[in-house]
């Protein structure tokens, strides 16, 4: 039985003949290669000769050549199956592709085993660098294999302060979303937070850091008994919400740590029969896509930059992402909807 053989596709000879140069300058203009001068007529003639005839450069020949891939590593322990943390993997593939680079995206589900394999496979093919995303923001221990290469830690921070780190600004999202609040001429702000302060998990903290910087800031006492710790579910969001909305001195606004505990504080005032934002006001944190805008009314709240953590993660690997520890802190931005207004007393 004869053998196909295999169309091996247009050569760099091919695109030279075409645009009429040398071979050499297609290979100089294809890599983009610093010093190399020439007129732009002779650039979109090179581009004009691969767009024309389908060639594609042999990303394993350069891989040989350099020392490096045209492909940066993804490693989430849980990113690409979480609807509204997706968005990383969404920034950090544009970044990657405006400089002609691939992403190689892994998702291990947090299998310490299954991570250890894909980074191993990763290196094997020589990635120009590796983002380690992690689905919340939280301090965790690297692997040692990112040591070789340039690494970035997302969405949280290197436990051992080596690797350069891009994450939210918990702290300063909680001010905003107090100072929201406060702005509107609430006084009486409660707070329902997603876990204890003793956790030391950075999005409790932060968040609750910057709610105190708020309240002292406008002069107002934090009082402990609009203050609630839940986990982060509506439960705890109902239930805590409940609790602070049927005392006898309630809060007229509640900033509620997420927008999972902030849909659980408006099912507490529903069955309170408190209409919001009339009654009360209430703020989330998250934007959380399938959740905040579906609301009703729709949920003001702060969204985690997703898209941007994502694209500047990818450009400290661009850079060289050197192991200083660094942490570089992202603001997240305020996104009015219908659950703040006045106190009713102001109205």
């Amino acid at each position: 039985m004869a053998r196909i053989k295999r169309s091996s596709g247009p050569t760099m000879h091919d695109v030279a003949a075409a645009a009429g140069v040398s071979q050499a300058t297609v290979s100089l203009v294809l890599n983009s290669a610093s010093g190399a001068r020439f007129s732009e007529d002779t650039r979109q003639r090179v581009k004009d000769a691969v767009q024309q005839l389908g060639y594609r450069t042999n990303a394993h020949a350069k891989t040989l050549r350099e020392g490096v891939s045209g492909i940066i590593g993804f490693v989430g322990d849980a990113v690409a199956t979480t609807p509204f943390a997706g968005k990383i993997i969404e920034g950090a593939q544009e970044r990657a592709w405006e400089d002609g680079l691939l992403l190689l995206t892994m998702n291990t589900g947090g299998d310490k085993a299954l991570e250890a394999a894909s980074l191993d496979s990763m290196l094997s093919y020589k990635v120009a660098g590796v983002v380690y995303a992690a689905m919340y923001h939280r301090r965790l221990e690297v692997p040692k294999a990112l040591a070789g290469v340039p690494s970035v830690v997302l969405n949280s921070q290197d436990r051992d302060r080596r690797l350069p780190s891009v994450a939210p600004d918990e702290e300063l999202g909680g001010y905003a979303a107090t100072r929201r609040l406060l702005q509107a001429g609430h006084e009486r702000v409660g707070m329902i937070n997603i876990e204890t302060l003793e956790s030391g998990l950075p999005a409790a903290v932060g968040r609750y850091a910057g709610y105190v910087k708020a309240m002292t800031e406008a002069g107002l006492p934090v009082r402990p008994e609009l203050v609630r710790f839940g986990s982060g579910n509506e439960l705890d969001g109902f239930t805590h919400g409940t609790e602070l909305l049927s005392a006898g001195d309630p809060p007229t606004a509640i900033f509620c740590a997420n927008d999972r505990t902030a849909w659980g504080a408006y099912q507490a005032a529903t069955e309170l029969h408190i209409s919001i934002p009339r009654d009360v006001s209430i703020i989330g944190f998250d934007n959380q896509e399938t959740l905040a805008q579906h609301l009703r009314p729709g949920l003001t709240t702060l969204e985690l930059p997703f898209v941007e953590m994502g694209r500047r993660a990818v450009d400290l690997i661009l850079q060289g992402a050197e192991p200083d520890g660094r942490v570089e802190f992202m603001t997240c931005p305020l996104i009015e909807r219908n659950s703040v207004t006045h106190p009713k007393e102001k109205q």
